[in-house]
């Protein structure tokens, strides 16, 4: 099961802080609007999502149709496909998307731990 680029969406206190910190690491700014608290920082082989205010825990996000620069791809395992497979794999779909559509969307799984994952296509 293809599942697209992978990132880290991380949860942070202070943007500027957290900006400043990861670009101290190598990361650049590839995306995002600081007035609107959020960011997408690249690094050489990863991409982290910086977000203030908008959710409490730490999320893993894949992108179907993505790559890890954000480029599409010519082919992909639509997130209705893979959200039917998870859910015949006995794994509870915390918010899903209707399988009947197509195109954008989004769909959350929980890990045995706890942590949520995002699969967020946007093509």
């Amino acid at each position: 099961m293809e599942l697209g680029g992978f990132s880290i969406s991380l949860a942070v206190k202070d943007l500027r802080k957290s900006k400043e910190f990861y670009e101290a690491l190598g990361f650049d700014v590839f995306h995002g609007d600081e007035s609107q608290g959020w960011l997408i920082m690249k690094g050489p082989n990863c991409n982290i999502g910086l977000f203030q205010g908008m959710f409490d825990k730490n999320i893993m996000t894949f992108n179907p149709g993505w790559d890890e620069n954000a480029k599409s791809l010519e082919s992909f395992t639509d997130l209705r496909e893979i959200q039917k497979k998870l859910k015949e794999k006995g794994i509870k779909i915390e918010e899903e998307i209707d399988e009947t559509g197509s195109g954008p969307g989004s769909f959350i799984i929980i890990d045995p731990d706890g942590n949520p994952i995002l699969i967020d296509q946007h093509v």
